[in-house]
């Protein structure tokens, strides 16, 4: 990558009515006991980190099909948002389409999570929804827009998650001129 140019991180997240049991503090001796839904109903959050800007990008999708996928990508270099995308090997990752924008887009090697800065926000964001039951699907998404928009206007909390200033210290710095 070339000086002036944006990468972006990207993670998707499945968010849905189905709950996922959160350790939580209890009284020693106590049963702790946490309410729990059993709906099937979800949506999928494409999420992209900028963590040169600290800046998150974000939208909604149905599934993770190839032509959503696609779709979120376009949107996303269309709008000069990033310059490269570096995400995980993903089946729709994989889509001949997106060799079409002539971008960057590199893949990660298969598990390894804490190579992707944006799976820490995917982390925090879970941590920050689940153990709770919403009444509805858009109640829990609207959550999840809250907490995306208050880190989206927090720029310095955006670089922290992505560690950006340990990325910038690894990557190779230019060579001094010399002066004749």
């Amino acid at each position: 990558m070339t000086a002036g140019r944006r990468v972006g991180f990207a993670d998707e997240m499945r968010i849905g009515l189905r709950s996922m049991i959160r350790r939580v503090w209890g009284r020693r001796g106590t049963p702790v006991r946490q309410r729990v839904q059993l709906t099937y109903k979800y949506r999928y959050l494409f999420l992209v980190l900028d963590g040169q800007a600290g800046r998150v990008h974000w939208c909604w999708n149905q599934s993770m099909a190839s032509d959503e996928i696609v779709a979120a990508v376009g949107g996303l270099f269309d709008a000069a948002l990033v310059d490269a995308l570096v995400w995980d090997g993903a089946g729709s990752h994989k889509d001949r389409r997106l060799a079409a924008y002539d971008r960057p887009l590199i893949t990660l090697p298969p598990y390894s999570p804490e190579l992707n800065p944006a799976e820490r926000v995917s982390a925090e964001l879970r941590q920050r929804i689940e153990g709770k039951v919403y009444a509805t699907l858009e109640d829990k998404v609207a959550a999840v827009e809250a907490d995306l928009e208050q880190l989206d206007a927090d720029p310095a909390r955006g670089q922290s998650l992505a560690n950006w200033t340990g990325i910038e210290a690894a990557l190779p710095q230019p060579a001094p001129a010399i002066a004749a």
